[in-house]
């Protein structure tokens, strides 16, 4: 690394700010730990306390064949201790997209349990999730591939998001 740095800096400026970019992401990629994990995140004016007790990754078929990524979550949000399941798919433009759904019977009901979800992944990722109501009552967060990169920095997940990409396509 330091050789390329050093041949970077030696081409010039733009080109040693690039090669320095790309190695730090790789140096982040699966640096952290879920497990452990601890953080305090403010979702619609509220503080969340989160502390993630474990997680993984793996690839799935789906029932049309679309090769799936499901990231489970086993977190603790506020004092509440909850798995969480979010799956990644290829949707429209081959763009990554993630789905939660809030459940009703978690404590505190579909809303709670929506801002609890979406404190957790804020906190792992760095990026608030997108938040959709259904008519009949449905709570559905959406991950985007910001989130994505964000999960990619954990150890436990990053992996099996590299093998998905790659069988999925980019």
């Amino acid at each position: 690394m330091k050789y390329i740095l050093q041949r970077a800096r030696e081409a010039g400026g733009n080109v040693y700010e690039k090669a320095s970019k790309i190695i730090e992401e790789g140096m982040s990629r699966g640096s952290l730990r879920l497990e452990g994990f601890e953080g305090v995140v403010e979702v619609e004016g509220r503080r969340h306390v989160v502390k993630v007790i474990g997680g993984g990754a793996e690839l799935d078929e789906g029932r049309s064949g679309k090769k799936l990524l499901r990231i489970r979550i086993t977190a603790e949000v506020d004092g509440v201790r909850r798995e969480y399941e979010i799956t990644y798919g290829r949707y429209g433009r081959n763009a990554a997209v993630g789905f939660a759904a809030a459940r009703a019977d978690a404590p505190g009901g579909r809303e709670a349990d929506a801002e609890r979800l979406s404190a957790l992944i804020e906190a792992l990722t760095g990026v608030k999730p997108k938040i959709r109501r259904i008519k009949d009552g449905t709570i559905v967060i959406e991950c985007y591939g910001g989130h994505l990169e964000g999960f990619r920095r954990f150890a436990e997940l990053a992996d099996a998001i590299e093998k998905w990409l790659e069988e999925a396509g980019r």
